[in-house]
């Protein structure tokens, strides 16, 4: 069998959060020979899709539970010492622990790369999980070749805590540019969230945000995307109601494949994280030429530009006003956010130009190179 171009491993390929679909974008641009994707949980058919990749072969490890790890572990070490990849790429903590171990357990010299997708605003909002993964990476750090982190702001983050970041690279998340209509003065009516239910993404203060529009814009509908954003869910819709927020100004939509709809079907996008590496909703948002007003959490305030507004974390008055901004500038003033919104991703995160800064520090002397130095 040849040897791998790529091996990357990634905690759960069946998720559809940033990671996931970078990680599903970059494989389906890839033009390595072969690549390999072990998915420590199970891979979604959602992202094979986006993949559409015939060089690209996949491996689920099933490992659902904690104490099915280092059963994957093992199972990842035979796989790194039978296949020989040039290089291992780990996406998020889990994989960069599982990926690190079991490269030290085949017992060769295969440089192993970690891809850090979030940055470090906000510990408390971590899972127990999360936080005992972040601690326990920050020990295997010295281990990787290289870091590639999605945001200045993770990697200055990391390096703080304590994490070993030689070889470090920051590439940003890439986009494909949809086909759009011509722009056309329009008054904003219809506010946008589209972000899992979790405390990280403090939908608290979004929903919070939304009540107190409605004071001054009561024709104002808000929509909700993400898994667990749903009536279905009690602690979202008891979020709604201790927020004052009445249900029929709410659309709760849940977890949606068409994205490409529900950007089309609002006017802003609002973003309420408590903590992010490079939000790629809002990248996604502004391809679809739509202002966005986001908390100031990892790089999405550099990320913006001149797209859109950044306001405080965890504050949902003054989320509050940066919609009512928007809302108040007038449909002239709308489309010029629109326009920059555009731009800013057309100019700084096409797929194309990410895909070869990927291309050229995996394949860099410094990140391959052989690892005498290194006792494995």
């Amino acid at each position: 069998m040849a040897r791998a171009d790529v091996m990357h491993v990634i905690t759960n390929f069946t998720a559809h959060a940033g990671a996931e679909t970078m990680l599903a974008r970059l494989l389906h641009s890839s033009d390595d020979t072969r690549i390999l994707v072990v998915s420590l949980i199970g891979i979604s058919e959602r992202n094979l899709r986006i993949s559409a990749n015939p060089r690209v072969e996949y491996v689920a490890l099933k490992a659902t539970r904690l104490t099915s790890l280092a059963n994957a572990t093992f199972k990842l070490a035979k796989l790194i010492k039978r296949e020989r990849p040039r290089v291992v790429v780990c996406w998020m903590y889990h994989a960069m622990i599982v990926g690190t171990l079991s490269a030290l357990l085949a017992r060769g010299r295969t440089p192993v790369i970690w891809n850090v997708r979030q940055s470090l605003d906000d510990w408390a909002s971590m899972t127990r999980s999360s936080r005992a993964a972040v601690t326990m990476a920050k020990w295997l750090s010295w281990h990787p070749t290289g870091f590639i982190f999605n945001s200045a702001r993770a990697l200055r983050m990391h390096t703080a805590a304590g994490y070993r970041t030689r070889n470090a690279v920051v590439i940003p998340n890439g986009f494909e540019l949809p086909q759009l209509p011509s722009p056309r003065p329009r008054t904003a009516k219809r506010i946008g969230i589209a972000a899992r239910f979790h405390p990280q993404k403090d939908h608290l203060t979004f929903f919070s945000a939304a009540a107190l529009l409605l004071q001054a814009h009561p024709e104002l509908t808000f929509v909700a995307a993400g898994s667990g954003l749903s009536w279905q869910n009690p602690a979202a819709t008891q979020m709604i109601s201790a927020a004052g927020l009445p249900r029929h100004s709410v659309e709760m939509l849940d977890e949606i494949e068409d994205m490409a709809s529900f950007y089309q079907s609002i006017d802003i996008l609002a973003l309420s994280s408590r903590t992010e590496g490079f939000p790629n909703v809002l990248a996604e948002a502004m391809s679809y030429g739509l202002p966005v007003v986001t908390t100031d959490v990892g790089d999405a305030a550099s990320l913006i530009g001149d797209g859109g507004l950044a306001v405080p974390p965890r504050d949902p008055a003054a989320l509050a006003a940066g919609i009512q901004e928007l809302l108040d500038s007038g449909p002239a003033r709308y489309g010029e956010y629109a326009g920059a919104a555009r731009r800013r991703i057309e100019e700084e995160y096409a797929l194309e130009v990410v895909v070869r800064k990927y291309a050229d520090f995996l394949n860099s002397s410094k990140t391959t190179a052989d690892r005498k130095s290194t006792a494995m």
